[in-house]
């Protein structure tokens, strides 16, 4: 069972969300509050999976709220979806500079948030289609504050940078793995090598750092 935390300073939102999420039989809404300070102190109660964040909360905000559940997570952090009315808000930036996994739009389909969920619970980063690559783009020129920048894709081996390229143009394990004729855990594999080399946490954070170092191009 996947359990959720839903942090929003909207009732209604938080409603339709648990709504939503409730329909799939693998996923349970664990709790759920109105702002950034309220959620670090649930997320610690009950230690959700994923927790949907709203960046814009009048009584502290998603951004450094992300920030405090990361820092102050033992073992495996829940992963954070960001929840946002603007596909290009500054805020959006800021949260995956924090550490988010994750970003939807608020208007996303039921069926699209139910598997958001469940990518970020499998760990899997995830930004919305409609705006991944202007994201991106823009993400890769800024200097995030988990990634570390190495200067150039030279630690990779010429597999790993062949999967990062290839992950970089939004294809799955699966897809990577049949491109290149090998079995998707051995593209697992490597990626988990790779974001050991340098030093990121997930697969959208694997994504800019191939951006910035010249590994994937823009």
């Amino acid at each position: 069972m996947i359990r959720v935390a839903l942090v929003d300073d909207q009732f209604v939102v938080r409603a339709g969300f648990r709504v939503m999420l409730e329909v799939a039989d693998d996923i349970e809404v664990v709790g759920e509050c109105g702002d950034g300070p309220a959620a670090v102190g649930l997320v610690e109660r009950v230690r959700p999976d994923v927790v949907c964040m709203d960046v814009r909360m009048p009584g502290g905000d998603g951004l450094t709220a992300t920030r405090d559940i990361l820092a102050r997570a033992s073992g495996t952090p829940p992963a954070i979806l960001v929840v946002t009315t603007f596909d290009l808000d500054e805020y959006v930036f800021g949260a995956l500079e924090a550490g988010a996994s994750g970003f939807v739009l608020k208007d996303i389909a039921p069926d699209d948030l139910v598997a958001a969920v469940r990518r970020l619970a499998n760990g899997y980063a995830l930004v919305d289609q409609a705006v991944t690559r202007r994201v991106i783009t823009e993400f890769a020129r800024r200097k995030p504050v988990r990634v570390r920048d190495t200067g150039s894709g030279d630690l990779l081996t010429e597999r790993e940078t062949d999967i990062v390229r290839l992950l970089a143009l939004g294809m799955s394990n699966v897809e990577i793995a049949e491109k290149l004729v090998i079995e998707a855990s051995t593209v697992k594999s490597h990626l988990g090598r790779v974001m050991t080399k340098i030093g990121v946490r997930d697969r959208l954070q694997t994504v800019v750092w191939a951006y910035r170092n010249g590994v994937a191009a823009l």
